[in-house]
């Protein structure tokens, strides 16, 4: 969990393990791309400019991870879901989802998430699995970054604590 993401590429179709998944056409058969400029505690590498906490998320300012306390990590891993869409997986550490206290006191190690796709948020997440439905046909940026209660978007050492995988629907 905590070693650098290696570029791959998954089809729907493994034939080197002998499995095979029919999809519905409109599903199509997406390849997905490891990002590796995902940034999670010390000794990660840094976030590329296109990957930053956004302007929707300055709405509700950002928490610094104060020096002496344990940085929370973030991975995220899309799993192709055997009849249509994705499982995006979330796994954290020194970090709690706490969705009975949001929009409470904020504090670094615990909140939610929110899930951006091609940089437009489009939920919390309040646990370590989402179901996506479907994507258009072409590249897409899906992004998890971790927030405090306030909403915060919690950074360490002013990068945000967040991971970015990227999925390819082919047409």
């Amino acid at each position: 969990m905590n070693t650098p993401k290696r570029r791959l590429m998954l089809s729907l179709a493994v034939v080197s393990l002998g499995l095979a998944i029919a999809l519905p056409r409109a599903t199509a058969q997406p390849q997905l791309y490891a990002h590796e400029g995902h940034s999670h505690a010390p000794g990660h590498p840094p976030v590329p400019d296109s990957t930053h906490v956004h302007s929707d998320d300055h709405e509700h300012g950002v928490l610094e991870i104060p020096s002496g306390q344990p940085v929370p990590s973030v991975d995220l891993t899309v799993h192709p879901d055997s009849r249509q869409g994705w499982n995006l997986e979330v796994r954290v550490t020194h970090f709690q989802f706490a969705p009975e206290r949001v929009n409470q006191a904020s504090s670094s190690q615990e909140g939610h998430a929110h899930l951006y796709i091609d940089g437009v948020k489009i939920t919390r997440l309040y646990g370590n699995w989402y179901y996506l439905e479907s994507l258009a046909p072409g590249t897409h940026e899906i992004r998890v970054g971790l927030n405090a209660n306030g909403h915060e978007a919690l950074t360490h050492n002013g990068q945000p604590i967040q991971d970015v995988e990227v999925v390819t629907v082919q047409p």
